[in-house]
């Protein structure tokens, strides 16, 4: 298995700070969750802009909040400095929060957005080395061509290709509006020269906020060399998100970097565009998977397995060499060489051992299959240790659940056979080599070696051990 699929790993950069600003409300989402924890393919949109982030190994990384903060806090965990900000005026309001956390950083600084899922490690970590290769230069943002520049600033030069100005949309002229040349909001600054003079920075004419693209024209004012810009090939890199439409879009992205990464690992999709794969699975090589899978959260499948089609993976472990036909698969592990046919689930806490059959509507719930049990069709184990070899019949079922409305377990020894349609009351052991009769109803322990029958079961006689 291999790596993050999504992550590109560049040199590590070390003197940099990153300001993510995460505080919009995200109004156009509709929805009472903030837009930055909106998932795509198994991550936060934040957490993606984060790992994008992550590789170049930022000193520190200031999270602005606002709307919701607190759950985004909770989602991301203690790695970060949070600052919330409260009146929202603006980008350049945004980031005067995170001046007293980096108020002493004497390095560059990425100002990020967090609904921007699609930027790589590897555009950040050229922007990151086109603001270095020239001394002096106060700020280098990300620019790019776009065929229908709608929306955004453009970016106007001179007759020398230096950066003049950026208008915006409302306020250009015809001609300036034909220009493809987009900004994309997203900065690297010198840290001392961004702090010294954001707190001057003025509010914007008919805006009443503080928006931090006129910090360009305040570097272009002291200096026209000290701003440098670096053209994105990839535009989807610079979408932000801000309304579902936006958010399903940026999610096929995501899902054909998945499916081709894997592709390229050795693991055959029959049908890409209905396979779906979060960021975090992980795949073996040789594996293939069928029309229709979902696999979802940090599952993990071995080598040269074949799900599907139709089979539903989450936070699942698959051994190598398995096969898993139109099935659940949920929280659970799998050893190697297991086999699950069609319309089973496995539940959180089913373990099975290798050389396990499951045939047709099977249930398994927190409950341990041993080597090469057979559990054919349309039963349920929960709360369950099964020894190695033991047959589970057609119908049987663990009661689990006791008048007591506490969950107990029911312990199946080693090479049992286990009648069709038998009922086992836990807590309750069947000994190994025992066996129950077609309908049994086992509200006793049963000795090893043994055949119980009927409702209540009773023994009849001793088996030959096998």
């Amino acid at each position: 298995m291999t790596s993050d699929p999504l992550t590109e790993q560049p040199p590590e950069t070390a003197g940099l700070a990153a300001v993510v600003l995460a505080a919009g409300m995200g109004t156009r989402m509709k929805s009472h969750l903030p837009k930055v924890l909106h998932p795509l393919v198994g991550v936060p949109l934040v957490g993606h802009v984060l790992r994008a982030l992550a590789p170049l190994a930022p000193t520190q990384t200031v999270l602005v909040v606002g709307h919701g903060g607190e759950q985004v806090q909770e989602a991301l965990g203690p790695a970060y400095i949070y600052v919330t900000q409260a009146p929202q005026l603006g980008t350049g309001h945004a980031v005067l929060h995170a001046r007293a956390a980096l108020a002493d950083h004497a390095g560059p600084v990425l100002v990020l957005y967090g609904d921007t899922p699609l930027l790589r490690p590897t555009t950040l970590s050229a922007l990151r080395a086109r603001h270095a290769q020239r001394s002096g230069t106060h700020v280098t943002l990300l620019t790019g061509l776009a065929p229908d520049p709608t929306g955004y600033g453009r970016i106007l030069r001179d007759a020398a290709g230096r950066m003049t100005a950026i208008v915006e949309e409302r306020v250009a002229s015809p001609a300036e509006r034909a220009i493809q040349e987009i900004n994309s909001g997203l900065y690297c600054f010198d840290g001392p020269w961004l702090w010294s003079r954001l707190a001057a920075l003025p509010i914007h004419p008919g805006a009443n906020e503080y928006y931090l693209t006129d910090l360009i024209a305040v570097a272009i004012a002291e200096d026209p060399d000290s701003v440098e810009t670096l053209a994105l090939s990839d535009m989807d890199e610079m979408a932000g998100i801000n309304n579902r439409v936006q958010l399903a879009e940026a999610g096929g992205v995501l899902r054909d970097r998945i499916r081709r990464h894997w592709m390229l690992e050795g693991v055959t999709l029959l049908d890409p565009a209905t396979t779906y794969i979060d960021a975090d699975v992980t795949l073996g090589r040789d594996t293939t998977l069928y029309p229709g899978c979902y696999l979802e959260g940090r599952t993990a499948v071995g080598s040269n397995c074949r799900l599907g089609p139709s089979a539903r993976l989450v936070n699942a472990t698959v051994g190598d060499g398995c096969t898993v036909g139109m099935s659940l698969l949920e929280s659970c592990i799998v050893e190697a060489g297991v086999d699950i046919g069609s319309f089973n689930h496995l539940r959180p806490g089913a373990y099975l051992s290798s050389g396990v059959h499951l045939g047709n509507f099977a249930e398994v719930k927190n409950s341990h299959l041993g080597p090469d049990v057979a559990m054919g069709h349309f039963s349920y184990l929960g709360d369950s240790d099964v020894g190695a070899g033991t047959n589970i019949g057609a119908g049987t079922i663990t009661v689990n659940l006791g008048a007591d409305g506490h969950k107990h377990r029911t312990t199946i020894g080693a090479g049992a056979f286990i009648g069709c349609d038998s009922l086992l009351i836990a807590p309750v052991t069947v000994g190994p080599g025992a066996m129950t009769g077609a309908g049994a109803v086992v509200n006793h322990d049963v000795a090893a070696d043994t055949l119980v029958v009927g409702m209540p079961a009773r023994p009849i006689r001793r088996r030959t051990p096998s």
